[in-house]
């Protein structure tokens, strides 16, 4: 339960800190003197949206710290514990915002996201606004009500995330199926565009092997004419030089001076033999091929002609080749990815329909159970002819959906022989207030937070009515830590502590929360039973509802 709140610099609040205890704390004062601001500050605990402007003016940031005892809240400790947060049965929830805007959450000391805050909040606490009658109107609020209600939370998991992904693989199939036609096309493209170039078999390095042969082919003739007359002329050459070596081979030449000639000459006529050699191979091994020539210049042109349809270069044809062919192979598995989408959604629908079975099941009995509790309390609230009746209405197809096979609505009939209605058609404020106070009341009595805070749900009550509503409320302190913001004298009296919160100051204007007890307490219970003047009577009656109380 809550057992600590600290606040600094928020709103009209300049500092308060305040023990809290089990039982029903009542939370009472003056319009406008800021009683909803603690609840409002506790709300930035557990993970509600920041707003720079609720910084006190003239502070630099707010410091807002709750304290909770954990010691009997297993599922709070297993949380705690799974992150390496506990704290010896002690949960501390802080929170800062400065004046710029910025805000930082912290779960006993350590930093955390406000979805952390938010997550373990839901284990600490339940806030009952006092709108929440408004929201009452709505469809999914009637549906979560009556879900908390059956304990479905597991199935509306296994719902909606079976709903969420069958609708992911619905829009894959989608985009995949429409898609097909332009895949036939594609596909019949890319087997002609593949077909064409395997006719060609392009190879790695086929544009310069082919350029070469080309051009010793079509100069075949020059270069055979070419090497015969080097070969001539080197032989006339050799045979000359052989004549010079011949004379410095003498053995009247034969000197020491004339040694590095000799070699010289002699490496020369052996260089013009190999020469002479090398060119007679080169020219027996050209010849005259006319038909190797056309054959050459027409695969050329079937290459050349072939990248430029493509527009690639003729030398990367062999990489576009793969290139389609990776494309085509892609194309076909797709179609078995579309026959595997298929199947992936039958399978998933099958699921769907199974969760949502369950949960159909699990609400048509909850349904009546929670019906016929709310009424019961209803006819504690003088609403007796009151028949509330929980219909659940089954979507037009079995598509699935992430809140079911069936949405809720909460019909009421307020008069008898009426048939029941939908509430915003039928109910008035008053007794919307009072049907929401019952749904809270019922769906608090199995809730699993161990502290539950009313803020003004009472609105629109008054007479015995808020009486009961009060001992509604203090039947719930006997099992939970309940917080009550109140304006009804019915109602304070009801609970086990009281807290006045007042507005001092004329300049500086700030919120004062004190408790009250004997007297003191009297006079605010007087208060608000007769207004700002207090008479002897009044008093009397203040002291009166304590004490039966």
């Amino acid at each position: 339960m809550l057992i600590n709140l600290a606040i600094q610099d928020y709103a009209v609040v300049d500092h308060l800190e305040i023990d809290l205890h089990a039982g029903m704390t009542c939370i009472t004062g003056e319009t406008g003197a800021g009683k909803s601001i603690m609840l409002d500050a506790l709300g930035l605990c557990v993970g509600d949206r920041a707003d720079s402007r609720a910084i006190r003016p003239g502070a630099r940031r707010t410091d807002i710290a709750a304290s909770f005892d954990v010691s009997r809240n297993t599922r709070a400790q297993l949380w705690l514990t799974e992150r390496d947060l506990e704290a010896e049965g002690e949960c501390i929830l802080r929170r800062t915002i400065t004046a710029e805007g910025r805000s930082r959450a912290y779960i006993n000391g350590s930093p955390a996201t406000l979805a952390d805050c938010a997550d373990l909040g839901q284990l600490l606490l339940d806030i009952h606004s006092q709108h929440a009658h408004q929201s009452l109107l709505r469809r999914p609020t009637q549906r979560s009500l009556l879900d908390t209600y059956a304990h479905a939370e597991t199935l509306i998991v296994e719902v909606s995330e079976t709903a969420q992904r069958w609708r992911v693989l619905q829009e894959e199939y989608t985009r995949l199926a429409g898609a097909s036609e332009e895949s036939d096309a594609r596909r019949a493209l890319l087997n002609y565009q593949i077909a064409e170039l395997e006719t060609l078999n392009p190879q790695q390095g086929d544009i310069e092997e082919l350029e070469a042969r080309h051009k010793l082919l079509a100069n075949a003739a020059f270069i055979i004419d070419s090497a015969n007359d080097i070969a001539n002329g080197v032989e006339a050459q050799r045979d000359q030089l052989a004549k010079v070596v011949q004379l410095a081979q003498d053995e009247r030449m034969q000197s020491d001076a004339t040694h590095n000639l000799r070699e010289l000459l002699q490496s020369t006529l052996i260089q013009l033999d190999e020469a002479h050699a090398e060119t007679a191979r080169f020219a027996a091994s050209v010849e005259l091929d006319p038909e190797g020539l056309k054959s050459t210049e027409e695969r050329l042109s079937a290459l050349y002609d072939l990248a430029r349809k493509h527009r690639v270069q003729p030398d990367s044809l062999p990489q576009l080749l793969e290139d389609l062919q990776a494309e085509l192979e892609s194309l076909t598995g797709g179609s078995d990815h579309l026959e595997a989408l298929e199947k992936a959604l039958e399978d998933t629908a099958t699921a769907w329909r199974s969760h949502a079975a369950a949960l159909s099941s699990q609400r048509q009995a909850a349904a009546g159970k929670l019906a016929h509790r709310v009424m019961e309390t209803l006819d504690r609230l003088a609403m007796s002819k009151c028949v509330l009746d929980i219909a659940l209405i089954p979507f037009k197809d079995d598509t699935p959906d992430p809140r079911g096979a069936e949405d809720v609505e909460f019909l009421i009939a307020t008069n008898p022989g009426a048939s029941p209605a939908p509430l915003n058609k039928v109910a008035s404020g008053g007794e919307l207030s009072r049907i929401s106070l019952a749904l809270q009341v019922v769906a608090a009595d199995i809730a699993t937070s161990p502290t539950m805070i009313f803020d003004e749900v009472d609105v629109g009550i008054g007479g015995g009515v808020a009486e009961v509503v009060g001992e509604l409320l203090s039947q719930l302190g006997s099992t939970s830590q309940v917080l009550v913001v109140t304006h009804q004298a019915q109602v304070a009296a009801k609970g086990d502590h009281h807290l006045l919160v007042t507005k001092e100051g004329e300049d500086a204007v700030h919120s004062e929360l004190t408790p009250l007890m004997g007297e003191a307490r009297i006079q605010e219970v007087g208060r608000m039973l007769g207004g700002a003047k207090l008479t002897d009577s009044t008093l009397a009656h203040a002291r009166e509802m304590l004490e039966s109380s």
